[in-house]
């Protein structure tokens, strides 16, 4: 007969023991998620929504606020921009890898496409001398880039300001 009181006993101390335990992981997990919710409200930026975005923009007078530049916040198409498209080509070694890249250039006046199209056929043929070795890393990207800006403005005898890397990729 001890021996059944006993065994009712540990059952009984095993079951709430084990409603402790959920009680406390139940606990702890919503702080957890508590936590993280107040943590991201205050790490996240702010975001306006649209409808806030039209009652400020019809609220607020066509001289900007101050201390607003103008245009902040637009994104405006720009006229001078032109998008090439895209180059693809194998590297010089290992011949057996290709890249891909989407370029954009940016004239200082008018575009010229005729220009752009040269433009892009010397990109084209300078890629094609290049090898992995050369751009691998940030700072192989960097020369690259570097690279590819200098071309372009020797070709284009300073009509074209920049040049704006849109896609990058190698396989």
């Amino acid at each position: 007969m001890a021996d059944t009181e006993e065994e009712t006993e540990g059952a009984g101390k095993k079951k709430s023991g084990l409603i402790v335990t959920i009680a406390i992981v139940l606990v702890l997990s919503l702080l957890a998620g508590g936590g993280g919710w107040v943590l991201g409200g205050i790490l996240a930026p702010k975001v306006a929504q649209p409808e806030e975005e039209a009652a400020a923009a019809a609220a607020a007078p066509h001289g900007g606020a101050e201390g607003e530049k103008e245009g902040e916040g637009e994104i405006k198409a720009r006229e001078n921009l032109v998008q090439l498209e895209p180059i693809t080509t194998n590297l010089s070694y290992p011949s057996d890898n290709w890249i891909r890249i989407e370029v954009s250039l940016v004239f200082t006046g008018e575009t010229d496409d005729e220009l752009a199209d040269q433009i892009h056929q010397d990109i084209l043929a300078y890629l094609r001398t290049v090898s992995l070795q050369q751009i691998e890393g940030p700072r192989g990207f960097q020369y690259l880039r570097d690279d590819l800006r200098e071309r372009v403005k020797l070709r284009s005898e300073g009509r074209v300001n920049d040049l704006l890397l849109r896609t990058f990729v190698i396989e």
